[in-house]
């Protein structure tokens, strides 16, 4: 049971959440949360529930909302947390386990330690963001609260948001900065420190003539607005730019000072550190410049911290009262998307030289700084992948293929070699990469991957594609070179890449591989070509994952738990690498305690929360989102409705679904071939389903 604070009060237990209704215990309960651990006055209390005007009798109505919120408690079972009665008010005992905002604060002290580690430090941090859930108190009627504790909390918020910002310019990765910090500097036009932020992830990206205009545009709201000029970091950094002098590494931190004086962070990569135990985290902090950060694999996702203990409360000054927009409305770090398959935060070994062609990215970086980005952010070379495990006979076979002679045919005839197609999250990049790295002999001219949808999941069109892969094939060397289209939509988006109309480097010595949750049977049809279709591992596949990313020594220590946990993770291949990547940085965590962690809330705790692409439950909602309207509520109602509802008949009661509504869903990766019937859910996939039908219908319950 777990109390949640940051957003619309609430009581969690699992995948279920009771939100509150507005009420005067919400606002005692509230109240004594927002300052758990320590004693709150029954003035205070008092004020809080009833405003600053409050009735003769508030003082026995405040025993009586106390006596309501002990029997809400019984009710939802709520352990470890209770309202204990002390000399000149009450107490709430709780920790970071039972309460969202001590799990938070607790993370960004965490976070501060990690000062060496700059990567470990962003992905804390995000992981500490990714728990505000909205508009902070939303259903809470006080409005002392929102004059003293949401200003306090919305400044928390905002130091953490710009400290990950200062962390991806430090480690340049400008591109993911940019994503939050055009929303920031809109919702927050007054905000200085994200328009400087914002600006320099412009420039560095090699965007002068942008940050300029971004720098105008914060003048001249200071100016109108305010009557201020920019401040003098802001005007030093629009001379560098209009000089085009390299700005050099982001810098190092200054040590953050929370209010009671204490150094809460120092001597990590660049920005305003955030960091408090406190009750509410106020801070001061400075930017320096000076200090090189290292650059990271841009493959390698960031490690998740484990959860810790509770952050003594501490008091601080109140800020202005003022409210501004709720922090919340910025877009969580945390879902900024990123195509690319889930993979364990391992460093990879180094990859073996990969032949590019001349109009291919490259990604150096531009005299600006290190955030430029390549010449086309959707083609690249090939890149491997980190513990490549199982589907061995799929790889052979597909190796086999691609290395065969080019097939003869008419001149205008160019066959596929291969369509590698599945669910959402069973591997079809992965191996795709993995077999074009093995073949790379064959392909003297290059090989190159392409991704056919954009980072924000809209699929490229067919002429933008073909206009990079003209520059990127068409001053290419002899032989024949490999091209993996990868998450293509559907047949149209690939046909007329493969006409005599098509790019030019195009021809018959090209082998080309096309990964798609669709089927694609019509493309197959007019263009024939082999069809590798993949399904969940097998159970010594998933083991063989574990030993591969966990090592052999953690794994054979405690085999029937590893057994047990690919078993809970259905045997899904995204599934089993965001549970890699979460034990890996656990490392003092049982495998047996994984099992009961994880067995828990499967769905909630099978994600890396820094992308929604290393996030089983943000896989399955875009891949759902694809979905023709019809087709996805036809799925639902399949996917809450019992096994039987995927049989010819269908119960007698329910009726039947239509065969060709399920041989859609089929094509579409969803439903995956039978025992017992001809069609089956994956269990992730239907436990999402229901997860989210009960998170959209969930009751608000009046306390």
């Amino acid at each position: 049971m777990r109390f949640q604070l940051l957003g619309p009060l609430a009581i969690a237990d699992g995948p279920d959440t009771v939100v509150l209704q507005p009420s005067k215990p919400a606002n005692l309960l509230a109240a004594l949360l927002l300052n758990a651990n320590s004693t709150v006055s029954a003035g205070y209390l008092q004020r809080a529930v009833w405003g600053e005007e409050q009735p003769a009798t508030a003082k026995a109505a405040l025993q009586t909302c106390v006596l309501r919120l002990r029997r809400l408690f019984a009710k939802h079972g709520v352990t470890g947390t209770s309202i204990e009665a002390v000399p000149g008010g009450y107490r709430i005992v709780a920790g970071p386990p039972t309460l969202d905002l001590l799990a938070y604060r607790d993370q960004v002290r965490r976070a501060t330690a990690m000062d060496r580690d700059p990567e470990a430090e962003l992905y804390t941090l995000r992981d500490a963001l990714s728990l505000w859930q909205g508009a902070l108190l939303a259903n809470v009627r006080s409005a002392v609260l929102h004059r003293d504790e949401v200003p306090r909390l919305a400044e928390e918020r905002l130091r953490v948001v710009e400290r990950v910002c200062d962390l991806l310019l430090g480690l340049g990765r400008c591109g993911e900065a940019l994503v939050d910090l055009w929303t920031a500097t809109r919702v927050y036009p007054g905000h200085e420190r994200f328009h400087e932020q914002l600006i320099e992830a412009l420039y560095r990206s090699g965007r002068q003539s942008q940050a300029l205009a971004e720098y105008r545009r914060v003048k001249d709201f200071l100016r109108e607005e305010l009557g201020v000029d920019p401040s003098p970091s802001l005007r030093h950094l629009e001379l560098s730019i209009l000089r085009g002098e390299d700005l050099g590494p982001v810098g190092q931190a200054a040590p953050v000072v929370s209010a009671s004086g204490a150094v809460v962070g120092s001597g990590s990569a660049s920005g305003a550190v955030v960091g408090s135990g406190s009750a509410s985290g106020a801070v001061v902090s400075r930017v320096v410049r000076g200090e090189t950060v290292p650059q990271p694999d841009a493959e390698t996702p960031e490690p998740e911290p484990a959860p810790g203990s509770e952050a003594a409360p501490a008091p601080v000054p109140a800020p202005d009262p003022a409210p501004g927009p709720d922090p919340a409305t910025i877009p969580a770090l945390v879902t900024a998307p990123v195509p690319t398959s889930a993979r364990a935060p391992v460093a990879a070994p180094a990859p073996a030289p990969v032949t590019v062609p001349p109009g291919a990215a490259t990604g150096a970086p531009s005299a600006a700084g290190a955030c430029a980005p390549p010449a086309d952010a959707g083609i690249g070379p090939v890149p491997g992948v980190p513990h490549f495990t199982g589907r061995a006979a799929e790889a052979e076979v597909m190796a086999a293929r691609l290395t065969a002679p080019p097939p003869t045919g008419p001149a205008d005839h160019r066959a596929l070699a291969v369509v590698v197609s599945g669910a959402p999250g069973i591997g079809k990049s992965a191996l795709a990469q993995h077999v074009a790295r093995q073949v790379g002999d064959a392909f003297p001219a290059g090989r190159l991957l392409v991704r056919m949808t954009r980072g924000d999941g809209e699929p490229r069109t067919a002429g933008e594609v073909a206009a990079a892969l003209a520059d990127a094939l068409g001053a290419t060397g002899e032989g024949r070179a490999l091209l993996i289209l990868d998450d293509v939509v559907d047949a149209d988006q690939v046909r007329p890449l493969l006409t005599p109309g098509g790019p030019p480097g195009t021809g018959p010595g090209l082998a080309v591989v096309v990964t798609s949750r669709m089927g694609l049977g019509g493309l197959i049809a007019t263009h024939g070509g082999w069809v590798q279709r993949l399904t969940a591992f097998t159970e010594a596949e998933s083991y063989g994952l574990l030993l591969a990313a966990l090592g052999a020594e953690r794994v054979e220590a405690e085999p029937e738990a590893a057994h047990r946990l690919t078993a809970v993770c259905g045997h899904f291949p995204a599934a089993l690498r965001i549970l890699t990547a979460r034990l890996l940085t656990r490392p003092g965590l049982r495998l047996a305690d994984a099992v009961d962690w994880l067995g828990d809330d499967p769905l909630a705790r099978l994600t890396l929360t820094d992308s929604p692409g290393h996030s089983v439950t943000g896989l399955f909602d875009r891949a759902l989102d694809r979905l023709d309207p019809r087709l996805s509520q036809a799925f639902t109602h399949l996917a809450q409705g019992p096994p039987e509802l995927l049989a010819d008949g269908g119960p007698e009661h329910e009726g039947p679904v239509p065969e060709a509504v399920r041989e859609q869903l089929a094509d579409a990766g969803l439903l995956e071939d039978g025992p017992p019937g001809p069609y089956r859910i994956h269990g992730l996939l239907r436990a999402h389903v229901r997860r989210t039908a009960r998170i959209r219908d969930r009751r608000t319950e009046k306390v």
